[in-house]
């Protein structure tokens, strides 16, 4: 596979090249030439086949041949002693991508990351600095898959003030080869002072710099694999049991428990209702019928590696982009315009995101038109985001993380609009817990998974600095 630069198509690089650079030597970012499709005898087993089968047959092609098959199923089965189950909700399903170390699904593509470029750099002498921005996350996320690999380090830029108490023990609670950054102002400012340092030539003489942020294709990758194996299980009419962190809560009503039931039998669920009056037993999964995906958005990678699995040949009908206030793919779906402004500080921070670097990305590989046709955009507000948490957990007995449900809302709305029909998946993005200052204000205690409880005995370490590409240099 080769890839090139959005803004430069005339020289291609093969996956070790992007995947260590991070960022094109024009400031674009890597695409492929082409998106490979799933052999016709993988596609018609995703319903039923191992998650981790999924992510080895969802990945081999854009790494093919510069990590050969032994050492890709090596990587995979390690990345990913977890699942992604898809679990039934009310009257729709939940794709849980909580499950791993950090309880948040920028594991899917860190974990993948870390190990791909340990194996990518051996025998490298000189070490590798990752730098990356977060809004929350996936800062989380990329201290916890490079903690101890030897030869990389890596440093964590995150907006002060502007993260979760547990989400900032995460980033900068793990000390050794990570280091975090708080800086005074948004994730814009962080993004752009990561793009600054990546695109600088002096720092690329002194210091062998990537990126671990959704800029890098080699994180977006391995996040295809979830979403074909939701809509491969959607397809055949199967649902999943969850896991030790499904957040539910006591007993929540017989329709609910019956449909805890069906879903460990590995069937439909029978739960009628939804949080919006338009909702109906149609979005439940049904055999042969294609499901629609609501993305909760913020930076857009998430939704541009939906894109990917899709193209791929994932049976997806159609992908919702839900956002916070933070609306400016919404509008651009809605008008043709894309105005990229200033983040807007929200409940839901992982989102908070007014310039989006993927949608570069999704700009490549569809027009305005194609995206309109595949797509649908709806944004909510943090006090539409409050009341949907404290509807789906007296509805269900199941909690939502605010990211969670700006995607829940998004499709209420859509439902009420006459928008979409058929089964509907909503991807939860985050586990409750760890947003438990908003939720548990909302719902009552939230059980918390054996990883975060660990977490929360962490204390943060960072440096301040302020929004300033200078500075950034300085530390580096």
């Amino acid at each position: 596979m080769r890839y090139f630069s959005t803004r430069n198509k005339s020289e291609a690089v093969d996956f070790t090249a992007a995947a260590l650079a991070g960022l094109a030597p024009d400031g674009g970012l890597f695409v492929p030439e082409e998106i490979p499709p799933y052999p016709a005898a993988v596609r018609s087993c995703l319903g039923t086949m191992d998650y981790r089968d999924i992510a080895f047959e969802t990945i081999k092609p854009w790494v093919n041949p510069d990590i050969p098959d032994p050492a890709l199923e090596e990587i995979v089965y390690s990345a990913y002693p977890f699942d992604a189950p898809l679990v039934g909700v009310a009257d729709r399903q939940v794709l849980e991508l909580f499950h791993g170390p950090t309880a948040a699904f920028k594991d899917f593509g860190a974990r993948f990351m870390a190990r791909a470029f340990s194996y990518l750099r051996r025998g490298e002498d000189k070490p590798l600095r990752i730098i990356v921005a977060t809004s929350g996350d996936t800062g989380g996320a990329v201290a916890d898959g490079f903690f101890g690999v030897e030869g990389i380090s890596v440093t964590v830029l995150y907006p002060r003030g502007r993260v979760s108490p547990l989400q900032e023990r995460q980033i900068a609670g793990l000390g050794g080869n990570v280091s975090a950054l708080a800086v005074e102002g948004s994730f814009d400012d962080c993004q752009r002072m990561v793009k600054a340092a990546l695109a600088d030539a002096e720092l690329k003489k002194r210091l062998n710099l990537s990126s671990a942020n959704s800029i890098n294709v080699s994180r977006l990758i391995p996040q295809a694999a979830y979403y074909a194996a939701a809509a491969g299980r959607a397809l055949a009419g199967r649902l999943d049991p969850g896991g030790e962190a499904s957040p539910r809560t006591g007993d929540y009503g017989p329709a609910a428990s019956g449909q805890d039931r069906s879903a460990r039998n590995g069937e439909a669920p029978g739960a009628a209702g939804a949080t919006g009056s338009a909702g109906t037993a149609e979005h439940r999964v049904r055999k042969g019928q294609a499901i629609t995906l609501v993305v909760p958005s913020g930076n857009f990678g998430n939704l541009t590696a939906g894109v990917y699995a899709w193209k791929m040949g994932a049976p997806v009908r159609r992908f919702v982009a839900a956002t916070n206030i933070n609306k400016t793919v919404p509008d651009y779906l809605s008008s043709g315009t894309y105005l990229a402004r200033p983040s807007q500080a929200t409940i839901s921070n992982a989102m908070d995101v007014g310039t989006p670097s993927n949608f570069e990305r999704m700009a490549a590989h569809l027009s305005w038109t194609d995206m309109k046709e595949s797509i649908l955009g709806a944004f909510v507000t943090d006090d539409e985001t409050r009341n949907t948490i404290r509807a789906v957990h007296a509805l269900a007995g199941y909690v939502l993380d605010p990211h969670s449900s700006v995607g829940w809302t998004a499709a209420d709305k859509l439902l009420e609009r006459g928008l979409v029909s058929g089964p509907l998946g909503i991807l939860s993005t985050a586990h409750p817990a760890k947003f438990a200052e908003t939720v548990e204000l909302l719902t009552g205690p939230v059980p918390v998974p054996p990883s975060l409880a660990k977490v929360m005995e962490r204390s943060p370490q960072s440096s301040i600095i302020p929004a300033d590409s200078s500075a950034l240099k300085d530390i580096l």
